[in-house]
């Protein structure tokens, strides 16, 4: 049976957020935004392709930087409003260069960076 990504409830701009998770470590990596399209180009060819909002355009990870994020699994949330992606992860997923968007801690003292070793 093939998955039909018009089941997935989208926002009035046609998007779900997905999330990508290394599938060994269990890392969040990043969030973007994809749409059905997306979706299933990402199911058909196993490389994870989001929709870039600010350039109106299909956006396959990896594509010009080589930070290529290949898809190992895909889950949708219980109220199906969001995607969980497990990925090998080429380089960083991050464009500025670190392994996780992730990298900045808060807490009640203001910000920290986690990723100073990197």
């Amino acid at each position: 049976m093939s998955f039909d990504p018009t089941t997935l409830t989208f926002n009035d701009s046609g998007l779900i957020p997905a999330i990508a998770q290394d599938h060994r470590t269990g890392e969040v990596l990043m969030m973007a935004w994809m749409n059905a399209e997306s979706i299933s180009r990402t199911l058909e060819t196993g490389q994870v392709t989001y929709w870039s909002r600010s350039r109106g355009e299909f956006w396959a990870k990896g594509a010009t930087s080589g930070n290529v994020q290949t898809l190992k699994e895909m889950r949708v949330d219980c109220d199906r409003d969001c995607i969980l992606m497990q990925v090998a992860q080429i380089g960083p997923a991050c464009h500025t260069g670190r392994r996780s968007c992730f990298f900045t801690g808060v807490d009640a003292h203001g910000e920290t960076d986690l990723s100073a070793d990197s």
